[in-house]
């Protein structure tokens, strides 16, 4: 019964801790609320955009990985990963 009450303290200690850091964040800003929407929404945008940069080259790199092992023995479980 202890575990369930550390974790529920813990929860609404974290959540007033996020709130708190989140005013104090918001108060001290060097930009205008204009500005900081202005930027928030320019990097949602570019976000799309760079995880279909960090796949892609995953994909080649998996590719070439997998191109490399093809025909070679199975040494140990290492070789899938």
């Amino acid at each position: 019964m202890a575990h369930k009450d550390t974790y529920i303290g813990f929860s609404v200690g974290f959540a007033l801790g996020a709130i708190g850091g989140l005013i104090v964040a918001l108060m001290i800003a060097p930009r205008t609320g204009r500005e900081t929407r202005e930027l928030a929404k320019d990097k949602t945008a570019q976000f799309p955009e760079a995880v279909k940069e960090l796949t892609a080259n995953r994909e080649k790199v998996y590719a070439k990985t997998w191109k490399d092992r093809r025909g070679k023995p199975i040494v140990s479980d290492a070789y899938f990963e």
